[in-house]
């Protein structure tokens, strides 16, 4: 039973999406960190589970911080509560799906990230600002940032919720902010409130900013390629040696392609002009031929 299972979720991981592989990674750490804090005791004695689940948090010791850097990305993949990550996963599952139809797949991803990062750090500023906080833990900020970039693209895209029913985008994401300004006023897990409000204000930036033509995602997954060709290099065993290339100039006008660059602005230019009417209008308003445009251009 337990290798068909394991099966299954390698089959997932390799053809799903980056929502599924994102929540397949939470679901793992959760399930393993779990598992070490019940057979360590930590849910028993405090000291036991502060040692173990600190480390792989963000902390509010800048020295710490240093020393344990991993936990600035760790951090954001490390839930120990159900209900912590059930509806971190299910947020993610919603509105990532609603990024990935609209601005591709391959930008999930560096949205994460980046939206986690900066959540850790308007909680690491709260925290030495008041000295309320030690460490934080969960996606949330990660998550607050797909929501609030979801909002920017679609506001106007219809979601039908139990015993509400059709409510526009723009107003479920504008309830969650909502919600945690309260928060962040409260007494209780205010330095988390703070690191979901960072993470939401880093969501709207980056989708303005990729309105706007800058692409924020790009350098990430440019380094996220390096890195994970540089591990894979490493694993081959394989030396790579200096490589020469040869060009004959004499070929140089025969492999021109003087339409390359209009054709690529030109396909540019229609999804942006996709977008807007989306960010005016809402998502139902395309066309089928701008939704298949769209969807084509979301797997590139």
């Amino acid at each position: 039973m337990f290798t068909s299972i394991w099966d299954d979720l390698k089959q997932q991981f390799n053809q799903g999406n980056m929502i599924t592989r994102i929540i397949l990674i939470n679901v793992a750490v959760f399930v393993v960190i779990n598992l070490v804090l019940v057979f360590a005791g930590g849910y028993r004695d405090k000291a036991i589970y502060v040692n173990i689940v600190e480390p792989f948090g963000i902390n509010s010791d800048w020295y710490y911080l240093v020393t344990h850097l991993w936990g600035v990305i760790s951090h954001m993949f490390l839930h120990t509560g159900f209900w912590h990550i059930l509806w971190n996963m299910i947020l993610l599952y919603w509105f990532g799906r609603i990024i990935g139809d609209l601005v591709g797949d391959h930008r999930i991803l560096p949205l994460y990230l980046l939206g986690g990062l900066a959540g850790g750090a308007a909680f690491f500023l709260y925290a030495n600002l008041t000295g309320q906080a030690n460490y934080a833990i969960g996606a949330s900020g990660a998550v607050m940032a797909v929501i609030v970039a979801a909002g920017v693209f679609a506001p106007n895209y219809i979601l039908r919720l139990i015993l509400i029913g059709d409510v526009k985008l723009k107003y479920v994401v504008a309830v969650l902010v909502f919600l945690d300004i309260i928060g962040a006023g409260g007494v209780n897990n205010t330095g988390g409130h703070f690191a979901h409000l960072g993470g939401a204000f880093f969501g709207y930036l980056f989708a303005t900013q990729l309105q706007r033509g800058n692409d924020w995602s790009a350098p990430v997954n440019s380094f996220l390629d390096k890195l994970f060709g540089l591990f894979k290099n490493m694993g081959s065993g394989k030396k790579r040696g200096p490589r020469v290339a040869y060009k004959n100039p004499k070929a140089k006008n025969k492999n021109t392609k003087p339409h390359a660059k209009s054709d690529s602005s030109s396909h540019q230019e229609h999804l942006d002009a996709i977008l807007d009417k989306i960010k005016k209008t809402g998502y139902d308003s395309l066309t089928a031929d701008e939704k298949e445009f769209l969807f084509n251009a979301s797997k590139k």
